[in-house]
């Protein structure tokens, strides 16, 4: 009996669909990049791409606990003297919630080649309503 290994000609792709609302960013965020990797299945290969399409939805609803909201930064730097800038997460859940979304499941994948294709399944709304009904996605809990 041989080993199975993942690869793009077996993969089995299914669509999954997130809710955000009331519940916390990271926590959230975990089971995204859980669906995304493929850790759930069996056919679960770490060097392959062999993760599912997520939906998340009510993106702007997600709960940052503690003091997160007014401590914490999203940081991007242009690469030239002086180029960081620094936004609060208040601000950036009111203006732009899919990038908060999208940069916490980002730093819950691993650093590689992988997670670039990985994450271009993954599609993020600020509301309930989402443009994916014909692929049929299930609701997870």
């Amino acid at each position: 009996m041989s080993t199975f290994m993942a690869n793009k000609a077996n993969i089995e792709r299914k669509w999954y669909v997130v809710d955000a609302a009331g519940k916390p960013m990271g926590k959230t965020a975990v089971i995204v990049a859980d669906l995304l990797r493929g850790k759930g299945k069996v056919t679960y290969t770490p060097h392959a791409d062999c993760g599912d399409n997520v939906i998340v939805i009510n993106a702007g609803k997600a709960v940052l606990t503690g003091n997160k909201l007014e401590q914490k930064y999203y940081r991007t730097h242009s690469g030239w003297v002086g180029g960081l800038k620094e936004t609060k997460y208040r601000i950036l859940m009111q203006d732009k919630p899919e990038l908060a979304m999208r940069v916490a499941v980002r730093g819950m994948m691993p650093r590689n080649t992988v997670t670039k294709d990985s994450l271009k399944r993954l599609h993020i709304y600020a509301g309930p309503q989402h443009e994916h009904q014909a692929q049929k996605p299930e609701l997870v809990k």
